[in-house]
This record gives C-alpha cells, structure tokens and sequence, in this order.
C-alpha cells in the first residue's frame, strides 16, 4: 500500500494549525501527566514514611504500592481520555473503556488481596474456631473470580457484545451442573451452614454413628471442611463424615456448653442385698476418682424393680468429658470387688429345678 506523503505535506502546508494543535495538545497531556505521576510518588512515599509504623500497614507494605499504582492507573485514564477526545472512533474509545474496565478489576482484585490477610491475622487467628480461617478462605478464592467475572461482563458490553445470551447460558449451565452434582453441592451448601450455625466445633467431643462396628462410637473434631467434617474416635480412627449426614441427624456434642458432664452408671443388686449399704459404696467409690466433681456430689437412685434384681443407677457429674469410659469402667471394677467384700449379690439370671421323682 503507497502512501501519499505528498498529500499530507501539502495539507500540513495549508492548514498549519490542523496539525499543530492537537501536537501540543499531546505535548500538554504528556507534561500534566508527568507532573502528576511524580506527585503521586511523593505523596505516597511521605504516607509510607508517617503511617508505616500502624498495625495495618507494617506487615502489609504493599498496600501503599497499590495507592501508588492506583494512583497512576488513574492518571493514565485520565490522559487516555483526553488523548481519545482527539480521536472521533467509536471503536478506539470502545476499546480503551474495556480496557480500564479490565484494569480496574485488577486493582480491585489486589486491594482486596491485601486486606483478607489482615483481615485473618487480626479477626480469624484470634478466635478459637477454624470456621473463621475457613471463611476468610473461600473469600479468598471466589473473589478474584466474582471481580474478574463481572468485570469481564462489563468489558464486553462496553465492546458491544451482547452478554445477556451469555448470562443466559451460564445460568442454565449452572442449572445442569447442579444437577449433576447436586451431592457435592448439597456438602458445601451443608458445610456453609456449619459455619454459620456452629453446631460444633474443632476440639469437641462428639457421637459417630458411622464406626466401625466393635470400635469407638465418639471422637474428637479434628477439621471442618467445605465437603466433609473428620472425626478421630478414641481408637485414632479418622471418620470422615459428609456434611450433608452432618446437618441431616442429631448431633450429639459432649462439649458443645461446657467440659462437665453427667455419667450414668447402672448396676444391679439381689433382692436380699442391704439397698442402703449398696447406695453408701457406691458413692464412695465415686469420689475415689479426681475428675468426680464433689458439687453436685454423685447419687445413686433406684431406676427399675427388675425381675431378679434391683436396678440402680449412679449419676456421677465429672470434669473431662474425655474420661467418661474411665469412669464407667472405674466404678463398674470397684463395685464388684467391694460388693464381694461386703456380700452384696449382684444377680444373675438363675434357673432351679425340681426333679419329681414317681413310682
């Protein structure tokens, strides 16, 4: 392709000022956005130096890089804009409006980068749950995609596009997608309401009803996740147990108000056994153990008139959930020797029979 550079510098020779114009136009543009990029640089540098020192600026120093780089970016729409003004194309000023749309996502996207960090240092890690660690971390990975996505949205219409044909077929994608994975979505959604309702927490101690069968029926909360929730039982079994389980049945958390609990013991005595001297041993048994808990001081009370035997049952409060086995089994050993000493029968099923003998 030739190009008349005879035609434009007899133009130029014309019509001087057609020309020279919009040159310094450009000359003026370039000039004012120097002087203000410097002054941003020192503005932002003396900000540095005074406030440098604050809580929410030493451990994150890029926060003045981004004042800084939004501050350029600002100037640079700023030119562009008077730049473009020169120009009578739709489509360059179309392109450049998508452009600082795309750009200034970006600064959105770092600047909320920056304040989630001190946002989990000050908030999150003070607290004794994870569920906040865990909600700073999603925000952490669908922001960038919530600030990109809508600002690649406007980018577009800003083009031209029409983008409702896409939000449609996103929405229906979303559609089938959810569908086809409505269990994993059922998990997160199940996992986002542990986190807002807190129903447990990590440490607790809480029933499992998935254990393997002759192993361990409660554990320990050791994390809590978007999908699922992992339980480690007394055997040092981990369950993982799907959150969608978890928010359908009773959750049974031994630690949920406070670290004391109630045990309940029972144990049978014969009929003909002294009632009152069974009620005496047993609590002292009880008190032997220094997890017991003296107020309220441990009770037996009669549960049940059995068929061979008379059912007790002692009621223990103790400090350490965690020794609930150690308690039952602690009781349940004692009383039999002691009840030995004492005569104390504790029955068992008996059968007599008599053998008529005839002629």
């Amino acid at each position: 392709m030739k190009i008349p550079y005879k035609e434009y510098y007899e133009q130029i020779i014309s019509d001087p000022k057609q020309f020279v114009m919009p040159a310094v136009t450009v000359l003026e543009v370039f000039l004012a956005s120097a002087v203000a990029w410097w002054i941003v640089n020192v503005v932002v540098n003396r900000l540095r130096k005074r406030y440098g020192n604050k809580p929410l600026f030493a451990k994150n120093d890029l926060f003045f890089n981004l004042i800084k780089r939004a501050g350029h970016y600002g100037i640079i729409i700023i030119a562009g804009t008077h730049l473009l003004n020169l120009f009578q194309s739709p489509i360059i000023h179309n392109i450049f409006g998508a452009f600082m749309i795309m750009l200034l996502a970006s600064i959105g996207y770092k600047i909320v980068a920056n304040i989630l960090p001190f946002i989990e240092s000050r908030v999150s890690k003070k607290t004794d749950t994870k569920m906040d660690d865990v909600i700073i971390e999603l925000a952490k990975k669908f922001s960038g995609i919530m600030i990109y996505t809508a600002g690649g949205i406007m980018a577009l219409d800003r083009l031209g596009f029409n983008v409702m044909p896409f939000v449609a077929g996103a929405g229906v994608a979303g559609v089938a997608i959810g569908f086809a994975a409505k269990d994993t979505l059922s998990n997160l959604i199940s996992g986002i309401l542990l986190i807002i309702d807190r129903p447990l927490k990590v440490g607790d101690r809480v029933e499992v009803w998935g254990a393997p069968k002759n192993s361990s029926t409660w554990g320990d909360v050791v994390d809590i996740g978007l999908r699922a929730t992992k339980i480690k039982t007394t055997d040092n079994i981990v369950i993982v147990v799907p959150n969608n389980e978890l928010m359908n049945r009773d959750i049974v958390n031994y630690t949920a108000i406070s670290d004391e609990i109630r045990v309940r013991i029972p144990i049978g005595i014969a009929y003909e056994s002294n009632l009152n001297l069974a009620k005496e041993i047993i609590v002292q048994i009880c008190l032997e153990m220094d997890w017991v808990m003296k107020k309220p001081a441990p009770k037996v009370v009669v549960r049940n008139l059995g068929e061979s035997s008379v059912d007790l049952q002692a009621r223990v409060w103790i400090r350490n959930p965690r020794r609930r086995m150690d308690t039952i089994s602690y009781v349940t050993d004692h009383v039999k020797e002691v009840f030995d000493k004492e005569g104390i029968e504790i029955p068992y099923p008996k059968r007599e029979l008599y053998i008529k003998k005839e002629k």
